[in-house]
C-alpha cells in the first residue's frame, strides 16, 4: 500500500471546553507533516525509541545520558559535564556502533569514537537504537556497515494553525556553575519549505565534591579522602540550520551543523595524586542534504551526501609527565545514491552505492598523513507473505589507503569484504500485537588511522576485527480498554556474538613501546527484557518503562592466559533501568533509576581490579503555563538524589548529589 503522507499529531491529556457554542483546546495541538516515499514496511525487528515528550521528561542533558535507558547499552563516562562520553552496545565495543544525524552516518576516521556528549537534546526530536541494522532496505550502503545503529534526527518546524513562526528561548542553571541558554526560530518559507536554525551555549566550571576510598586486598583501607573534581570545566557553542521541503512523492532537506569547545579534562586519581594538567579544543562542521522522491510506483530514488570538517587540540602541561601539544585535522567527503524497486506488491528490491573519502593531519613527528577511499555497495530484498516477513541483504566494502610521511611509512593494504545479513518477522495473529523475529549478521570495522599509523605504535598491517551476531526475540504490545490500564508491552531479546581479530595494544619487549595486534576471540551471551505499562487514574496519566539486561562476555583469546574465560573489562552481567511519569493537567512528575552490577577495570577478575556495582536515583518536576499563544515550561531535577559515590570509569569519580532548573519559553 502506497502512502504519500503520514502526520503526527501532538495532543495534551485535556479536555475539550465548550463557551458559547466554541470548542477550543486549553493547549496547542500542532500537526507535523511527514512525506513517505516508497511502499510501507513494518519494522522486522523493532528499535528501542525514545521521543518526543518521553524524551524530553528525562533527567538527561546530553544524547550519551539518554542511550542509559535502553537496554544492552554501556556508557563511557570520564566524569562531569565536560568528560568525554562514549557507548558502546552488547559488549562489541564503541567502534562497532555506527551513530547517524538526521540519516547520515557522524565520522571519526582518527579513532573510531563519537563523543555523544557533544550532542544536547534540546534540538532532539528522537533517538532509536537498532541491533544489527535498521529493517529498512531503502537506505544507504552505510546503513548497512555496522553491528549496531544509533539513530539521531532533530526536530522539524511544527506551526499552530495561521502561525508562520515559531520562536523557543530556553535557559539551564545548575549544580557546577551551569550555564546553558539556547535559543530556537523556526520560520515557514513557503507552503512546502520551512526553516530551522537554532543555537546554544553551554558553561561549566565542572567541579564537584566526590568521595575517594582505596582498600588493601586483605580489607585495610590504604585512602580515604574527600576533595573536589578539578579541570572539569567546559565552554561549548552549537550551532545548527535545517531547511526542510516537500516536493511531490517526495521530500528533500539541507542541514548545516558548528561545534566548538574548549575543556578541561579530569584525570584519572591514581594513589592519592590529583593531576589536571591536560585541556583539549575541538571545532567540528559539516553540511548535509538529502533528496528522496518516488518516480511511479515501481521506482524510488534517494540521494545523499556530506562535507565534514574536524579540528582538535590536545594539550598536557604537567610536570610530571611528558609534555604534549598536537593538532589533529580530518576531512571527510561522502556521497550515495539508493534505489529500491517495488517488483511486486509483496516483493522489494534495493541497490544502494555509496562512495567516502578520509584525510587526516597532524603535527606530531613522523605522522603518516594517511588518506582513505571507501566504496560500499549493497543490494537487499525484503518479501511480505501474509504474516511472514523476511529481509536479506549484502554489503561490499572496497577499501583503499595511501600514506606520505618523510618516513618510510607503508600504507595498509587494500581491503574488500562482504557482509551478509537475513532478518526475519513472523506475527502468528491478525492485530499484530505479538511477534516473533531473529537475524543474522555478519559485520566487520576497519582499524582506525590510529590503530594502523599511531607513531611507533601503529600497525599498517592490521586486519579487520570481525563479529557475528545472533539474536532471536518476541514483542507483545496490546492496548487495553480498562478502567486502570491503557497499554502493556513486553519485549525479550536471546543474543550470542563472536568477535574475532580483535585489535588490541601488545608490549613488544621493549619498555613504553607497543604495538597494536589482532590476537582477540570474544563471545557474548545475553538477555534483554524490556516492559512497558500505560496507565490512569481519573485524569493522572502514567507511563513506567523498564529493562533489565543479562551479559556473559569473556575473552577465548589464549587459554595459557590467566584471564582466559574471563568477563572483558568493565562489561556487567547485570544492568537494570527504570523509568515513571505521571501528569495531570500541565504537571509532570519524573522519576528514573539506573543501576549497573560489578564489573572489572582489567582482564584478570580478580579483588584487585573489582568495580563495585553502582545506582542513582534522579527526580524531576515541572509544570507548563498557557497564556494566550504563549507556553512557559520551568522544570526542576535533582539527580543522585541519594547522593551514592560511584565510578564508571576506575579512578574517574562521578558526580553526587546535584540539581538543575530549566525554563523554556514557547511564542
Amino acid at each position: 500500500m502506497s502512502l504519500a503522507l503520514l502526520f503526527a499529531v501532538s495532543v495534551y491529556a485535556r479536555p475539550l471546553e465548550v463557551s458559547d457554542g466554541e470548542v477550543f483546546l486549553d493547549s496547542v495541538m500542532s500537526i507535523q507533516e511527514v512525506s513517505v516515499v516508497g511502499k510501507k514496511h513494518a519494522e522486522i525487528i523493532k528499535p528501542q525509541t525514545l521521543s518526543g515528550v518521553q524524551l524530553s521528561r528525562l533527567n538527561s542533558q546530553t544524547v550519551a545520558d539518554a542511550l542509559r535507558y535502553f537496554s544492552g547499552v554501556q556508557l563511557k563516562d570520564y566524569g562531569g559535564i565536560g568528560g568525554i562520553k562514549t557507548v558502546n552496545i552488547r559488549s562489541m565495543g564503541t567502534n562497532h556502533v555506527g551513530v547517524f544525524y538526521n540519516g547520515i552516518q557522524l565520522g571519526n576516521a582518527q579513532n573510531g569514537q563519537v563523543d555523544l556528549g557533544r550532542y544536547s537534546l534540546d534540538n532532539i526530536e528522537e533517538i532509536s537504537l537498532y541491533n544489527g541494522q535498521k529493517s529498512n532496505i531503502f537506505q544507504s550502503a552505510k546503513d548497512f556497515a555496522s553491528s549496531s545503529a544509533i539513530y539521531i534526527y532533530t526536530k522539524r518546524p511544527t506551526f499552530a494553525p495561521g502561525k508562520n513562526y515559531q520562536v523557543m528561548v530556553q535557559m539551564k542553571t545548575g549544580s557546577f556553575g551551569l550555564a546553558n541558554p539556547s535559543v530556537v526560530w523556526n520560520q515557514r518559507l513557503s507552503d512546502n519549505v520551512t526553516m530551522s536554525a537554532n543555537a546554544e551555549y553551554t558553561y561549566a566550571n565542572g567541579k564537584y565534591k566526590f568521595h575517594y576510598r582505596r582498600l588493601q586486598l586483605n580489607g585495610d583501607v590504604a585512602y580515604d579522602t574527600t576533595a573536589t573534581r578539578q579541570n572539569g570545566d567546559v565552554e561549548a557553542v552549537r550551532a545548527e540550520l535545517g531547511v526542510y521541503g516537500r516536493l511531490r512523492d517526495g521530500r528533500w532537506n539541507i542541514n548545516g551543523y558548528f561545534y566548538t569547545s574548549q575543556r578541561g579534562i579530569p584525570g584519572a586519581i591514581v594513589n592519592n595524586v590529583f593531576r589536571r594538567g591536560e585541556r583539549q579544543w575541538d571545532k567540528s562542521a559539516f553540511g548535509q542534504g538529502a533528496f528522496e522522491k518516488k518516480f511511479s510506483n515501481v521506482y524510488s530514488l534517494k540521494i545523499s551526501g556530506k562535507f565534514a570538517w574536524d579540528y582538535s587540540r590536545y594539550l598536557r602541561d604537567d610536570e610530571k609527565e611528558l609534555y604534549l601539544n598536537n593538532h589533529y585535522y580530518q576531512k571527510e567527503v561522502y556521497v550515495s545514491v539508493a534505489n529500491l524497486f517495488a517488483i511486486t506488491d509483496w516483493w522489494n528490491v534495493s541497490a544502494s552505492a555509496d562512495l567516502q573519502w578520509n584525510a587526516m593531519d597532524a603535527d606530531l613527528v613522523d605522522f603518516a598523513y594517511p588518506t582513505r577511499w571507501t566504496e560500499l555497495g549493497a543490494i537487499a530484498t525484503a518479501v511480505t507473505l501474509g504474516r511472514f516477513n523476511a529481509q536479506a541483504s549484502l554489503l561490499g566494502t572496497f577499501i583503499q589507503e595511501s600514506a606520505r610521511s618523510r618516513k618510510a611509512y607503508t600504507a595498509g593494504p587494500n581491503r574488500h569484504e562482504l557482509s551478509p545479513a537475513v532478518f526475519v518477522n513472523y506475527s502468528p495473529f491478525d492485530s499484530d500485537w505479538f511477534e516473533v523475529y531473529g537475524f543474522f549478521k555478519k559485520i566487520f570495522r576497519m582499524p582506525t588511522f590510529n590503530d594502523l599509523y599511531y607513531t611507533e605504535m601503529g600497525n599498517a598491517n592490521l586486519e579487520p576485527e570481525y563479529t557475528y551476531q545472533y539474536d532471536m526475540g518476541f514483542s507483545v504490545n496490546r492496548n487495553l480498554e480498562h478502567t486502570f490500564f491503557d497499554f502493556v508491552g513486553v519485549k525479550a531479546d536471546a543474543y550470542y556474538n563472536y568477535v574475532t581479530n580483535k585489535i588490541i595494544a601488545y608490549p613488544t619487549g621493549k619498555q613504553f613501546r607497543w604495538t597494536m595486534i589482532n590476537l582477540g576471540k570474544v563471545r557474548i551471551a545475553g538477555l534483554e527484557v524490556s516492559g512497558d505499562v500505560a496507565a490512569h487514574i481519573g485524569k493522572v496519566n502514567m507511563k513506567l518503562h523498564s529493562q533489565y539486561t543479562f551479559q556473559r562476555a569473556r575473552d577465548y583469546t589464549d587459554p595459557s592466559d590467566s584471564f582466559y574465560g574471563d568477563q572483558i573489562p568493565y562489561i556487567p552481567r547485570h544492568s537494570v533501568s527504570v523509568s515513571y511519569n505521571a501528569n495531570y493537567r500541565g504537571w509532570d512528575f519524573n522519576y528514573s533509576f539506573i543501576y549497573t552490577g560489578k564489573r572489572y577495570n582489567e582482564q584478570e577478575n580478580n579483588l584487585y581490579n573489582f568495580e563495585p556495582p553502582w545506582y542513582t536515583h534522579d527526580l524531576s518536576l515541572s509544570k507548563e503555563l498557557n497564556v494566550g499563544q504563549v507556553r512557559l515550561r520551568i522544570v526542576g531535577e535533582l539527580n543522585n538524589v541519594f547522593n551514592q559515590d560511584y565510578e564508571v570509569i576506575h579512578n574517574y569519580p562521578m558526580p553526587g548529589r546535584n540539581f538543575r532548573i530549566t525554563a523554556k519559553l514557547t511564542i
